[in-house]
């Protein structure tokens, strides 16, 4: 009997981990059919994000769909920049890590910012540059 004692917990753990990835997959499902209708989209834990024509929208990725998706126009951007740990940096000089990692959208209204989290530095500067140039294209 101890031994089936000692043995719970790890069964506990196994069906809890079971559990876990099933939920993880459902989301990358639920977004794999959410983003068909993007031009350009990233997935990751914390946000999901895609681009069609001028138009960014994005959310929080959940097993059903994605939920409070917020969409704006690149045309009502007045810049973009790139956060690590809410400090400003230069997509040419990245910092090796982060706690926290997010694009930053500037509106010319005084208050309205736009903050979407991303998990890796490398995967938002790359997702900066893209989005600086097209900014920059259509500012000009």
């Amino acid at each position: 009997m101890e031994r089936g004692l000692l043995w719970l917990p790890l069964l506990f753990a196994f069906f809890w981990l079971a559990w876990q990835g099933s939920q993880e997959y459902q989301k990358i499902e639920a977004y794999r059919t959410w983003a068909e209708q993007f031009e350009r989209a990233k997935y990751d834990i914390y946000a999901v994000l895609g681009q069609k024509d001028n138009n960014i929208t994005w959310g929080k990725p959940m097993p059903k769909g994605p939920i409070k998706l917020e969409t704006f126009s690149l045309l009502d951007v007045q810049k973009i920049t790139l956060l690590v740990d809410d400090k400003q940096v230069e997509i040419e000089k990245l910092p090796e890590q982060g706690r926290t990692i997010e694009l930053e959208f500037l509106f010319p209204e005084p208050d309205k910012t736009v903050r979407v989290p991303f998990t890796e530095i490398p995967l938002a500067a790359e997702w900066g540059k893209y989005l600086q140039g097209q900014l920059q294209s259509l500012q000009s």
